[in-house]
């Protein structure tokens, strides 16, 4: 797998379009940090790191959240998910380069040199860094 983030995201998008309640992925640092901002945000309903039976592989859990139209209908929390700085390209952003996603609704997540973080507490610390993704 050249882009694990990448492979995220996009498990996280087919997961929701599909309708499931959770979905499971390799785990790493990276990814746990992500899935947490996006927790921070309301994005998704929880986070779980979880070890298999040997103890070697550890696997993140992460259950997705929707929002209640009707009594039959419900949509998905997240709407759109995207990968800003790939592989080939990677994208850096300074402090007063952060911009709002959807003009507030969503959120871009930052890592910076203090972790990864949501755009907008970058902003507020004055942080720069490379653009991951954003989620609205």
């Amino acid at each position: 797998m050249l882009d694990p983030i990448a492979d995220m995201l996009t498990r996280i998008r087919n997961a929701q379009r599909a309708g499931h309640l959770s979905v499971s992925m390799p785990a790493s640092k990276l990814k746990l940090a992500i899935a947490e901002t996006l927790l921070s945000r309301g994005f998704i309903g929880g986070v779980a790191k979880h070890a298999d039976e040997t103890g070697k592989k550890e696997t993140l859990e992460i259950t997705l959240r929707y929002v209640e139209k009707t009594l039959l209908r419900r949509d998905p929390a997240i709407t759109g998910i995207r990968r800003v700085s790939k592989e080939g390209c990677r994208v850096y952003a300074k402090k007063g380069e952060i911009r709002k996603v959807k003009n507030g609704y969503g959120v871009a997540v930052i890592s910076t040199s203090q972790g990864v973080m949501s755009g907008e507490d970058a902003y507020k610390k004055g942080l720069g860094g490379e653009y991951l993704c954003e989620v609205w």
